[in-house]
């Protein structure tokens, strides 16, 4: 079955010209001349970057979806094959009706009577690795029903086995093929598939965003039914709103379309900078807009973390950027680790300063932090910076949502909207404000720590002694003894002239 899986591969990889990636190499470029006079017939006047994802979409769904993980790679692709790629849309046609029944029979082991009052055996979306179902609870909610579409654990296995074989091929042929390291682009592909394909983590994810926006009336997040929920099958809350790509019925129903591009923004850089927790798939299928103007969203199989360091990084590089201050940004760089250690900091700063310098001829207001990070992770990879996959999922998830921004509202000052939210996380990370955080923090475990210090010094000292501070500590220890003893021979007397007393 691989081999003739395999066999597809190439045949569709021949077809619609792909060969031009691979035998570019000086290694293999002799076999270009007599394979075009083999396929003298086939129609390659097409850009290479609409070929590509002409040749992904026949491939199936799981090379549309590694296609959609290829165009957030933007520090890897060439800028025209990662435009080209984010085109790509998962939607396959839905599993039959009966076959989702008997995957909820064999999940809950009842009739499915039992476990909903009613159930919609019509799909309302399909996708390569679920579908979803509305579905009403004998409790009278309404609900919607997520199911793992059967099969897909193995057909990914397949189809991952035979990316590997390629990524392999492409680090041998192609001259950049080393550095950009395909088998590690395919094995963190691998990765998200694997979470995806655990529905209790996507349920997971979707509880604890709804728990961060719990006081706001900004983003509505469906809840979550723990009692229905297993890996292979999430209920959650059914939620009401309009698509926020039909701008038309938005302005129907009277939202305010300036403020909802606004909030959409600010509501963004709150997971990214209060929460350090952000839903990173926030493309028009999955955002709804409810009556009042309020956000939904929906599916939660890609989110985004962030760690402290990752929080630090960013708030220095964009002090810096803001201060023109292009040395330090190299400093960053290097300081992080990021940088090989050896990098001359003259050159990076250099480099940098090329790429960002013509941004501050425009407005602030037109100034992308998306864009930013995208040129700074694009100038890094020249100097062997290897950028980590969650800042490269966050310059992704900016360009989406400041894509979308614009696309509700073009007079929409991204800057303006983000602003606040940016000083008062870099106060709060490198301020006075930061500090006393840190010292909030970190309380409870110096309350803690500081009894045991006298023993973990003494131990520390012990296990790593020179000899005057040995020879004190003996001496401490001696002391220590003698008073000790002292100590036991006066409270032995006192007992003594208590016994006397009560015989007497």
């Amino acid at each position: 079955m691989r081999l003739f899986r395999l066999l597809k591969i190439f045949f569709v990889a021949v077809s619609f010209g792909l060969d031009e990636f691979l035998l570019a190499h000086a290694r293999v470029s002799w076999i270009r001349v007599p394979l075009n006079g083999l396929l003298f017939m086939r129609d390659i006047s097409a850009p290479r970057a609409v070929r590509l994802r002409l040749a992904l979409e026949s491939l199936g769904p799981i090379f549309v979806k590694f296609g959609q993980m290829l165009s957030t790679r933007r520090d890897l692709m060439p800028t025209d094959l990662a435009d080209e790629l984010a085109k790509l849309q998962d939607q396959v046609p839905p599993f039959s009706s009966e076959l989702a029944v008997s995957m909820l029979v064999a999940t809950y082991k009842r009739p499915l009577a039992e476990v909903f009052k009613s159930f919609d055996e019509t799909p309302v979306a399909s996708a390569s690795v679920a579908q979803v179902h509305f579905a009403v609870l004998h409790d009278g909610r309404e609900v919607a029903v997520k199911i793992l579409r059967p099969g897909i654990t193995r057909t990914i296995a397949h189809d991952i086995a035979l990316l590997k074989i390629a990524a392999d091929l492409i680090a041998w042929l192609w001259a950049d093929g080393r550095r950009l390291k395909p088998r590690k682009v395919i094995e963190e592909f691998e990765k998200h598939l694997t979470d995806e394909l655990d529905l209790t983590r996507e349920a997971a994810n979707g509880s604890q965003l709804r728990r961060n926006f719990a006081d706001s009336g900004m983003l509505r997040v469906p809840e979550m039914f723990w009692d229905y929920c297993t890996s292979d099958v999430m209920v959650m809350e059914r939620m009401y709103g309009m698509p926020i790509g039909q701008l038309d019925v938005l302005r129907e129903a009277g939202v305010d379309i300036p403020k909802l591009a606004a909030k959409g923004v600010e509501i963004f850089y709150t997971q990214v900078f209060r929460d350090g927790f952000f839903h990173a798939d926030m493309h028009p299928g999955n955002v709804m807009v409810a009556k009042d103007g309020s956000y939904i969203a929906l599916d939660f199989g890609i989110m985004g973390t962030l760690t402290d360091s990752d929080k630090n990084y960013l708030a220095q590089n964009f002090i810096a950027f803001f201060r023109r201050d292009y040395k330090r940004v190299a400093q960053v760089h290097i300081e992080s680790g990021w940088a090989p250690a050896d990098t001359r900091v003259d050159e990076l700063e250099s480099a940098i300063r090329a790429v960002c310098e013509p941004i501050f001829d425009k407005p602030l207001r037109e100034v992308s932090f998306g864009r930013v990070l995208l040129r700074l992770f694009q100038t890094s990879r020249r100097f062997g910076i290897e950028i980590q996959p969650q800042l490269v999922l966050l310059q992704k998830t900016l360009l989406n949502i400041e894509g979308l921004g614009l696309q509700l509202d073009p007079e929409l000052d991204l800057w303006q909207t983000a602003k606040p939210w940016l000083e008062r996380w870099m106060s709060e990370q490198v301020g006075w404000r930061g500090l006393i955080r840190s010292f909030k923090e970190e309380a409870p475990r110096y309350a803690s720590l500081l009894p045991h210090l006298p023993r973990l010094l003494h131990q520390r000292l012990l296990d790593n002694p020179s000899a005057g501070v040995e020879r004190a500590m003996q001496q401490l220890l001696v002391q220590q003894q003698r008073r000790n003893s002292l100590l036991t021979f006066i409270v032995g007397i006192l007992l003594l002239q208590m016994v006397w007393i009560l015989l007497g």
